[in-house]
């Protein structure tokens, strides 16, 4: 695990303080409870979305195409 939460905090950071800040935020989360393997491939997914596409769906401008990535977005915007 220790591999993956690796490889996850670099690609976590985008460029953009804030939006670096919520993806860090929602993986220490993740590292800190039970996380299933499809909850860690999405975020992987969600990680391979470009900049701008991921702060648009995170400061809330547009809604993400479908449920599975609008529900993991809504997670990753809710508060620790």
């Amino acid at each position: 695990m220790e591999g993956l939460a690796g490889r996850l905090r670099w690609r976590c950071r985008r460029g953009m303080k804030e939006l670096d800040a919520l993806l860090v935020a929602h993986l220490d989360r993740m590292l800190g409870g039970p996380t299933s393997d499809a909850q860690w491939q999405a975020f992987e997914t969600l990680l391979d979305c470009e900049d701008d596409q991921l702060w648009d769906w995170l400061s809330g401008r547009i809604q993400p195409p479908d449920a599975a990535t609008d529900e993991l977005v809504q997670h990753i915007r809710r508060p620790a």
